[in-house]
């Protein structure tokens, strides 16, 4: 306790050791504030637009894009994965697609998408679950695959529908690639969903960068992108609290909880 309780004030004396550097760093060397600004100046940006609940309001558009996109993604993902996964014929035909579809730069699309879905919601939904959809499905066929042959031999020798060798092998050893992909999936489908706004949109933390952009409003760009790396940062816990609980007896779980307690 005492060892976390050191390490976690060790880590906020390195980041305040880091602002103070920036802070002095850009006031010795007179840099203008619309090039790079302070840290002052960014926390008092930010504490202005919490102050007049502008992104308050712009927080729970871009959590809800994010969050709806993740969801319609990681779905179509595990769907689409775990079929796949599980018949080399549908692979064969089905999985060049996919690929060259992953291939084509979702910021290319982007505007494509604001077309055809307008500037509200969906638009910023159907984005985000494209970025969000690659990393999980192709985590899913890697960890349906990863069974043992001999566990999935000794199954059907005592009978076990194919049913039954999903359900009691195959999807709970894939389960750990499937948290590593849902990992990466959340936080690209934060990405998708501001770069969705960046095209158009009507509301959203991506539509406020670009508006600052206009104004020249720096500090308050880089307090928008702080929210971000927060709004990431909680989303990646999120997952990462969901995967300790379901996957206690994960080996490389484990692992992680005695690398954990080394460090304290």
């Amino acid at each position: 306790m005492i060892g976390g309780l050191r390490n976690f004030m060790l880590r906020l004396l390195l980041i305040a050791a880091f602002l103070a550097v920036w802070e002095a760093f850009v006031r010795l060397l007179e840099i203008p504030l619309f090039i790079l600004p302070t840290p002052s100046s960014v926390f008092v940006a930010l504490y202005r637009g919490f102050a007049s609940s502008l992104y308050i309001d712009h927080i729970w558009v871009t959590l809800a894009e994010t969050l709806m996109g993740f969801a319609l993604g990681t779905t179509l993902a595990f769907v689409l994965g775990t079929v796949i996964a599980l018949s080399r014929r549908i692979e064969y035909f089905l999985y060049p697609f996919v690929v060259m579809f992953q291939a084509m730069p979702k910021v290319a699309l982007a505007p494509l998408i604001i077309v055809w879905f307008g500037l509200g919601l969906t638009s910023k939904v159907v984005n985000a679950a494209l970025v969000a959809f690659f990393p999980l499905m192709v985590n899913t066929i890697v960890g349906l695959r990863s069974a043992e042959e001999d566990k999935v031999n000794l199954m059907k020798s005592l009978a076990a529908t194919r049913g039954q060798i999903f359900w009691m092998l195959q999807l709970p050893n894939a389960m750990p690639y499937i948290f590593a992909g849902l990992e990466i999936a959340m936080i690209f489908a934060l990405i998708g969903a501001i770069v969705a706004e960046f095209v158009g949109a009507q509301s959203g933390l991506g539509m406020l960068i670009q508006s600052m952009n206009f104004t020249m409003d720096v500090a308050g760009q880089f307090s928008v992108l702080l929210l971000l790396s927060i709004i990431g940062l909680l989303l990646n816990g999120i997952v990462t609290g969901v995967r300790k609980r379901v996957l206690f007896w994960d080996a490389s779980q484990k692992f992680n909880e005695a690398a954990k307690k080394d460090i304290t």
